[in-house]
């Protein structure tokens, strides 16, 4: 940003400021302010109806929902030229509102800035391109994407080239760098590396991403989705979390070059691991937060022979079948879906992870082999257990980790088990295609 926000909006030629937050599923909500009311929106915040809103636990005759915009995250949005976006907290009645996402990650990153410390992290977000065919289903943005092994592909990484560069070229102007992308596992699918930040400029960094995919792609003519599940023969869109913790001076503290098992890790990180797989139902539910979700934490192989989806709560030495692979020194939680609120995602994992800390938790040994290939029975003999296998059992557990949801706030989880609960049940009452197809003539 420039020196002061003044200079930023002359610099840029900024008509209008987008003051954006998300609501409790991580969608972006926006206000569009005309741009010399940019400080008001900073210290006073700019006024929602929060009723209208998902998840704010809001009723018609509440008070306003303030979203107070933070300067830090004030950058032009390059795809609408005139137009800046700043990220904002909620407040109502003048204090942070604990029903809001953004405030809640701030409250578990204050748990580790009192140690000195900041949770660093790279995500790795994966989305898939599609068109609408005439009957109206979805389908690959290019014709020609019908490789049945079509991870890495020249062809189809080369087809969908005008989207990708507008994207890469929208978050480079923003100070994002991006350092690779690649056409991944299913048919019209990509991924998108960028390098790692803070944890609270990461999440508001996939809001962005987010935000630049879809409006890109409906200038194209094209629809991105970051459904966790579009097809049921093909990979799901993953977004992994590569997680560590730095001090003061920016030492990795979950670096250990002695480590004994050769990961690199220091006791802090195995233990900070051991509160990831103490807590890992419950956080399924919130990495994982849709019925679509559960399509794509199973066991087996999709069209093109492979699954890199987590099923399993264990950790290991560069595995990709586990829920947490050590890639050397740092860790990478392989559960959350392209779907989930990111900042309710970084709220979750640092409660768990710190639980961890405190408590001094153990891992156990490092499982460094294809858990795809373990029957039940040799599972069971490892003491691994599986992860929940639909959102209605996420959400009871959940519910029933305490510890998880009175440390994120009671608040904000009371609100996001309500409505997935209703997600759960307007989904099982839901006929389906596949229900008419095969009972329609059956008895």
């Amino acid at each position: 940003m420039a020196s002061t926000p003044e200079q930023f909006i002359a610099d840029n030629g900024i008509k209008y400021v987008l003051a954006q937050f998300v609501d409790i599923h991580g969608v972006a909500k926006t206000k569009s302010v005309p741009a010399h009311c940019l400080m008001d929106v900073v210290n006073n915040g700019a006024g929602f109806a929060g009723f209208a809103v998902w998840g704010l636990g809001m009723e018609p005759h509440g008070p306003d929902f303030l979203a107070r915009g933070d300067l830090d995250s004030l950058s032009i949005v390059p795809w609408q030229p005139g137009y800046a976006r700043i990220a904002c907290d909620g407040h109502v009645n003048g204090e942070p509102y604990a029903y809001d996402s953004r405030v809640v990650l701030k409250k578990q990153l204050a748990r580790l800035a009192a140690k000195g410390w900041t949770l660093n992290t790279g995500l790795e977000p994966e989305f898939s391109l599609f068109k609408r065919r005439e009957d109206g289903s979805l389908g690959p943005v290019d014709d020609t994407d019908t490789l049945d092994k079509p991870c890495y592909d020249y062809k189809g990484l080369s087809r969908s080239r005008e989207f990708l560069e507008k994207l890469v070229e929208s978050l480079q102007a923003v100070g994002m760098d991006v350092y690779q992308i690649d056409h991944e596992d299913a048919n019209g699918q990509f991924e998108i590396n960028y390098t790692y930040s803070d944890a609270l400029t990461s999440a508001d960094r996939f809001t962005f991403v987010r935000m630049a995919a879809g409006e890109i792609a409906n200038d194209l003519g094209m629809i991105c989705s970051f459904m966790p599940k579009p097809a049921s023969d093909r990979t799901g869109n993953g977004m992994h979390f590569h997680l560590s913790i730095a001090d003061e001076n920016g030492k990795n503290l979950f670096g250990d070059d002695s480590d004994s098992n050769g990961l690199g890790l220091s006791k802090m990180a195995y233990h900070f691991t051991a509160g990831l797989l103490h807590h890992a139902k419950a956080l399924c539910a919130i990495a994982a937060p849709t019925v679509n979700s559960y399509k794509r934490l199973v066991v087996g192989g999709s069209a093109s022979g492979a699954t890199w989806a987590p099923a399993y709560i264990c950790y290991g030495d560069n595995n990709r079948s586990a829920m947490v692979r050590i890639p050397y020194g740092r860790l990478e939680f392989r559960l959350p879906d392209s779907g989930c609120n990111p900042y309710l995602v970084h709220a979750a994992l640092i409660a768990a992870g710190m639980d961890g800390i405190e408590r001094e938790l153990e891992p156990g040994e490092p499982m460094n082999i294809n858990l795809y290939t373990l029957s039940a029975e040799e599972r069971e003999a490892k003491g691994i257990e599986i992860l929940p296998q639909s959102l209605s059992e996420a959400i009871d557990a959940l519910e029933a980790d305490t510890v998880l949801t009175d440390a994120i706030g009671k608040e904000i989880m009371g609100e996001f088990i309500k409505l997935k609960r209703d997600e759960w049940i307007d989904y099982s009452r839901h006929v389906s295609d596949w229900e008419v197809a095969r009972y329609g003539e059956f008895f």
